[in-house]
């Protein structure tokens, strides 16, 4: 239950863009989906788990709270049912209201800015600056209870013969008033008397100002704290002795410690200092990307801030993603995204064109590689019409503006670069293809690598892996590019490696980081990545930092990096996806691997050329052609697959048993289990299946393991386990022994190591997960060895089935009913 009391000074309230709320609600049971976007909002800015009973707004967050409601009834007004026509009321003036006349604040004769819901008896307040009666509320009241702690607290006496509470010392008074006025106005719903009123006219509130000058795209924000007419030193003299009022010129201003502990914790956090000293007035530069941080800290110090028209047009997207301007994409692109990648490339957009950063965090599954290639697809025809200022390279040693950059509005475009492991370098490149053909894309690895700087000149993306980076980092720091995408984030979450250093040292317009999982061990991996992303945005934490310090500074990462970092779920986003999401690894071959690959590849063909030399029988040429086939899918896989004796004449080569498909596969795994997936690993090779028990066993990766030597009491006690162990991550599965009859929704992830002739069976194997029962979104990855065999598999799947199938699944050459020309085909 949820009850939203709007104040019945409303247009008032909105006029003074302060509108405070009483909130009644009940979270005993859980509440229903339609409540939790409003009360994620009230959460958020009470920066609490459970929203206080008092809350103050501005128009723009009454407007969002009402939109979040939509048609729920949570607003009332005198204590009934409000309709809340929001829209002209809490709209922005179109014209700044002429200023009020200073006048003294008004205590007499207030009611709560809420009203007062019950018919039983509030708290009267009566009394002047040297003496307070207050009149408890009748007990009837839901106040009373606290109201009479708190007289108690503060020392008031009960005079028993007209039921008042009295305080009788003139320190002690302003005092109470300093620290309690705004609770008795706000939360008790007290009622002032008018003597009190008269008596208490000289009293003043202690003020906050925030001025800002300077530029517009890093301003100077001074915050200062006034008391009337008052010295700095006689405000620091009462702050520091704990007296809670200051009085000058004849006027007595009270110092609202809940008003001073704001302002000290702004001041603190527009420094990055925890233990930074009350200064009445201090002066902080807020370079950009501090705008949208600067702006909350100086909102909730004061609900009534405006922000200077150059932040607002930063922030207000970031805050509002609803608002975000559409990304200018290619229809074609742009007909492929769903909603919510949509949602992504505008949020990316945004950042970059306002020289900005961020963490694309998506789920694993959900096409973080997608969005990134709308983003890219979306920069070379637009850069002339926002690149409208000259280049300003850094200084020597300054970090917080090294990813600054500007394109050259008269010449050609920067490229734009993607860095990622090297066994993604192929499935960045063939989704580029796929989806942004019209992109110029050079993969700059191994052996075709680009020798210098003006060679970039003549691509619009690069894609190089981190180790070549690091390798050619004066070559890609000499340069300046328009974006640059740091792939699987772990490779730089260690600010200490050499790959994080080169990422470090590249210039770029906008930067950004793609992993699902931003935080892996501590918060310090986040930091590492702001420390590429916005350099200087992130305070350092001193390292001889108390428990306190510490926690400070988490706290103020959480605050700072949250508008940077987007992270949706699937089921988040269940809505706009599918029911099973499908997707093709792509895996480039290691060096040895691929050598080992195209030895092999030529043997096979001298050995078929020597054998019909000779004459040999069509059914022996079958043969070979099956075995050979079998060796280059091996091949494929892991090199550790091959027969023994070809396994002792390759051992002695460097790097033979390197496997491209392995590295992908752990990295899979990593970034799965560190979101709580669970996956199900299917192989037709039992051998590899082995391997990959080693490696799990090695890692001390819990697991399950079913193949066709299992007995039907070891497969089911197996499936069992599974199902009723989350601690079990992983699950082993032969392609045939599992691919079908079994009942494992416990995981939501599957792996097809190697591929299958028929996508049916790979579908079915894959409905072992998705299936009635299942509560996830299921996600079904192929790992492909580009180049190969496998590839042509995966081009014929749907086109020659009958043809695959015989290659697959005959077990000699007499069973095989392919010709010799289909079988040369495929290994070619």
């Amino acid at each position: 239950m949820l009850r939203i009391h709007l104040p019945p000074n409303l247009a008032a309230a909105a006029a003074r863009n302060a509108i405070p709320l009483k909130l009644d609600f009940d979270l005993s049971a859980p509440p229903g989906p339609e409540l939790l976007p409003v009360l994620a909002l009230l959460q958020r800015w009470s920066a609490a788990p459970t929203p206080p009973r008092f809350l103050q707004l501005t128009r723009a967050q009454l407007r969002d709270l009402a939109d979040a409601a939509g048609s729920q009834p949570v607003f009332f007004e005198n204590n009934q049912p409000a309709v809340f026509h929001h829209a002209a009321l809490l709209s922005e003036p179109t014209a700044p209201p002429p200023p009020s006349p200073p006048r003294p604040p008004s205590f007499g004769n207030r009611h709560s800015a809420i009203g007062n819901s019950s018919s039983a008896a509030p708290m009267t307040v009566d009394g002047s600056e040297h003496f307070l009666a207050i009149t408890l509320p009748s007990r009837e009241h839901p106040t009373y209870v606290r109201a009479l702690e708190l007289v108690k607290a503060h020392g008031f006496i009960l005079e028993p013969s007209n039921r008042r509470w009295w305080l009788r010392d003139r320190h002690k008074t302003l005092n109470f008033l300093a620290e309690n006025l705004a609770r008795l106005r706000d939360e008790f719903a007290a009622r002032f008397t008018p003597n009190f009123e008269q008596n208490t006219a000289r009293l003043a509130a202690v003020e906050i100002s925030a001025e800002i000058s300077g530029d517009r795209d890093a301003p100077e924000v001074t915050l200062a704290l006034r008391a009337g007419s008052a010295s700095d030193d006689a405000l620091r003299s009462a702050l520091a002795t704990n007296r809670g009022y200051v009085e000058t010129d004849g006027q007595i201003v009270l110092l609202d410690p809940v008003r001073v502990t704001r302002f000290v914790a702004a001041q603190r956090a527009l420094a990055g200092d925890p233990a930074a000293a009350l200064a009445t007035r201090q002066t902080h530069r807020i370079p950009a990307f501090r705008a949208i941080d600067a702006q909350q800290t100086l909102e909730a110090l004061s609900p009534s801030f405006q922000p200077p028209e150059a932040w607002r047009v930063r922030t207000e997207s970031l805050r509002h993603l609803s608002r975000l301007e559409p990304a200018p994409l290619p229809p074609s692109l742009r007909a492929a995204l769903r909603p919510y990648q949509q949602l992504g490339a505008a949020w990316l957009w945004h950042l970059h064109r306002h020289k900005l950063a961020g963490i694309l965090a998506d789920e694993m599954g959900l096409g973080k590689t997608l969005q990134t290639l709308a983003l890219l697809a979306a920069l070379p025809h637009r850069c002339h019409t926002l690149y409208d200022k000259p280049l300003q390279l850094p200084t020597e040693g300054d970090q917080a503006s090294r990813h600054i950059m500007y394109d050259n509005p008269g010449g050609a475009a920067s490229p734009s670069l993607v860095v990622c492991p090297a066994s993604l370098l192929e499935n960045w490149r063939r989704e580029s293809a796929r989806f942004a053909p019209q992109l110029r894309v050079f993969v700059h690895h191994g052996a075709n690598r680009l020798a210098a700087s003006a060679d970039f000149d003549a691509h619009d993306l690069v894609i190089t892996s981190y180790g070549t980076l690091t390798r050619d980092q004066p070559l890609f720091a000499a340069r300046e590019f328009a974006c640059v995408i740091a792939d699987e984030a772990q490779h730089i979450k260690n600010r200490r490696t050499q790959n994080a250093a080169a990422l470090r040292s590249l210039r770029a317009r906008s930067r950004f980081v793609l992993t699902g999982t931003p935080v892996e061990n501590s918060l310090d991996d986040l930091r590492s990545l702001f420390e590429f992303l916005l350099p200087g945005y992130v305070e350092k934490v001193p390292p001889n930092s108390r428990a306190d310090e510490r926690t400070w500074f988490d706290d103020r990462l959480r605050a700072k990096t949250a508008p940077y970092i987007l992270r949706r779920t699937k089921q988040a986003v269940a809505p706009e996806l599918p029911e099973k999401l499908e997707h093709i690894l792509w895996c480039e071959l290691t060096s040895a691997q691929a050598a080992l690959y195209r030895e092999t590849q030529q043997r096979t063909e001298r050995e078929l050329f020597d054998l019909e030399a000779a004459g040999a029988s069509e059914s022996r040429l079958r043969l070979a052609a099956l075995t050979q086939l079998l060796r280059l899918r091996q091949i494929c896989c892991d090199p550790r697959l091959l027969p023994g004796s070809q396994l002792a004449i390759l051992n002695s080569q460097p790097g033979f048993a390197d496997s491209a498909k392995l590295a992908a596969f752990r990295e899979l795994l990593d970034e799965s289990t560190d979101d709580h997936h669970r996956l199900l690993v299917f192989s037709q090779f039992t051998a590899l299946l082995a391997l990959l028990r080693e490696d799990l066993t090695h890692s001390e990766i819990p697991f399950c393991y079913l193949d066709g030597t299992l007995s039907p009491a070891a497969r089911q006690a197996e499936v069992d386990r599974f199902q009723t162990s989350p601690d079990v991550p992983v699950f082993l599965i032969s392609l045939k022994a599992g691919g079908a009859g079994l009942n494992l929704t416990a995981a939501d992830t599957v792996v097809h190591f190697d591929p299958w002739w028929n996508p049916a069976v790979e579908a079915q194997a894959t409905d072992r997960a998705h299936r009635i029962g299942q509560k996830r979104v299921v996600t079904s990855y192929k790992l492909i060895a580009s180049g190969t065999v496998e590839e042509k598999v995966l081009a014929l799947q749907t086109e020659k089935r009958a043809l695959l199938a015989d290659v697959f699944e005959a077990s000699d050459a007499a069973a095989a009913k392919l010709s010799l020309a289909d079988l040369k085909s495929l290994l070619a």
